[in-house]
């Protein structure tokens, strides 16, 4: 398992290396075979697509939540996929210098590479087919894997694709009792809420739970960091800290340094699947709109009638220091979905203990209702999602301005509108392809009933006066405009 590296300076100014990576944690063991066909599919698309991704998990250290800044520091990097008689290497030219300890590349670092690689070159090679019209996708549109699935496209098909990605990642355990929390939150958010959500990841680790979350920083960091401590008191080895991202969001939520099993999966909307199908509770700390975005598409899903005798525990939870993050939230779905959605969460403030205990008492119910109903412990095979979110949303300004956000509208499509609105946002905050568009056409439009986007409004506002909109807070310009048309 050898490494070269040699020093180098790349236009950006930013510090680079070059270096050559052997495997470790993924396709440690391929046949000739395999490794051609990583080679054939890994040109074109898809491999800028894997360049991209794999320079956001090298960008280790990076303080920024922009993509396209990531890409504009590094204009040089390059992967390449290189064949040998027993596997594969990647040699890197102008990688960032973070990602590299006295010219070795990191342990961790090195094993999220090789995720990046399993999951976009090697997934799409062996779960993918082209694309029934096969161009070239749209013009420098690298954020998702532009290809159907092999067995269609209907909600059994991606329901199975997404198991498929995830038991090739080595993600699931099946005699495993239900144990595993995911915790949603934003990246942006103050240092007192970054501990609170540490000392909530930290009762969860006493009671032996593991965290999944989107593996970036703040909200996504700091459970696990306080699993870490909870599992260390408890002697509990083998804590698993899972991070589950998408092309379109990791150059800007690089995964952070305490994810010891990285996924990758094609999309938004696949990626949040992902999340539901294998939690076994979720916590949901303060955030921003991709934090709006998990909890319209979580609720959505619940409030199917379909999902009746679905048992998933969901906890709200915020802290002191939050001023009621939560019950601003809490009014925002109300005035939108109506009082019924409160039925689904409930709401802890600044009680850390009582969150875990909340989830620990839950995945009882959990379990009594998966061996009741005879569906698997690693996957939620029963829960139903509609199929409108599970279909990808192309977010543009046309589409956007296309949403229903009215309260004629029937409330199964209203909250997938809504969360494809705030879709939206995430997309003109922090994804390439967004921030392009918003910067040459400007600020995407939402039109609704006055009601409703009166509601919006207030919220959206409390996030940016909050800062919960980008790292760099002071720089913040809104990729949207509201406009009541009644």
């Amino acid at each position: 398992m050898s490494e070269s590296v040699s020093p180098s300076l790349s236009a950006c100014r930013a510090p680079v290396v070059d270096a050559s990576i052997s495997p470790i944690g993924s396709l440690e063991l391929l046949s000739q075979q395999e490794v051609e066909r990583l080679r054939r599919i890994g040109h074109g698309h898809i491999h800028e697509l894997f360049r991209r991704c794999a320079l956001a998990v090298l960008n280790c250290d990076d303080s920024f939540d922009s993509a396209e800044e990531v890409y504009k520091r590094y204009p040089d990097f390059s992967i390449e996929i290189v064949q040998r008689t027993r596997g594969i290497k990647l040699r890197l030219k102008n990688a960032p210098a973070c990602a590299f300890v006295d010219g070795v590349i990191m342990n961790g670092v090195r094993e999220h590479l090789f995720s990046v690689l399993r999951d976009i070159v090697f997934v799409s090679s062996e779960l993918y087919l082209p694309p029934e019209n096969a161009g070239a996708p749209a013009a420098d549109n690298y954020e998702s894997i532009e290809v159907r699935p092999a067995s269609g496209a209907d909600g059994d098909a991606i329901k199975n694709l997404v198991f498929d990605v995830l038991r090739n990642a080595g993600f699931f355990q099946p005699r495993v009792l239900p144990h595993l929390v995911v915790c949603w939150g934003g990246h942006a958010i103050s240092r007192e809420e970054y501990d609170f959500s540490k000392a909530v990841g930290y009762q969860l680790g006493l009671r032996g739970l593991d965290i999944i979350t989107g593996c970036g920083p703040g909200a996504m960091k700091g459970p696990m960091k306080g699993a870490t401590i909870g599992h260390a008191k408890q002697r509990i080895s083998g804590g698993r800290y899972i991070g589950i991202s998408e092309p379109g969001i990791i150059a800007a939520e690089s995964p952070n340094p305490i994810v010891n099993h990285l996924v990758v999966m094609p999309d938004i909307e696949k990626r949040l699947e992902a999340f539901v199908r294998v939690a076994h509770g979720i916590i949901v700390f303060p955030g921003g709109v991709g934090t709006l975005e998990e909890i319209l598409f979580l609720l959505g899903t619940l409030m199917d009638p379909a999902n009746a005798g679905i048992s998933l525990p969901v906890v709200f939870a915020d802290s002191a220091v939050s001023h009621g993050y939560f019950q601003r939230v809490d009014q925002f779905l109300v005035n939108t979905l109506g009082e019924q959605v409160r039925q689904y969460y409930r709401i802890v403030e600044d009680d850390a203990a009582q969150v875990a205990k909340l989830m620990k008492k839950g995945m009882s119910r959990v379990s009594d209702s998966r061996r009741k109903n005879r569906d698997a412990y690693y996957y939620n095979w029963l829960l139903h999602i509609p199929d409108e979110m599970t279909v990808p949303f192309e977010v543009s300004h046309n589409t956007m301005a296309a949403l229903r956000l009215s309260k004629d509208t029937p409330p199964a499509e209203l909250v997938v509108n809504l969360r494809r609105a705030f879709s939206g946002i995430v997309a003109g905050n922090v994804k390439d392809q967004g921030v392009r568009l918003v910067r040459e056409k400007g600020p995407f439009v939402l039109r609704g009933d006055k009601a409703i986007m009166s509601a919006m409004d207030e919220l959206l506002r409390d996030f940016v006066d909050a800062g919960r909109m980008k790292l760099i807070k002071e720089s913040y310009n809104p990729c949207y405009t509201i406009e009541p048309v009644r």
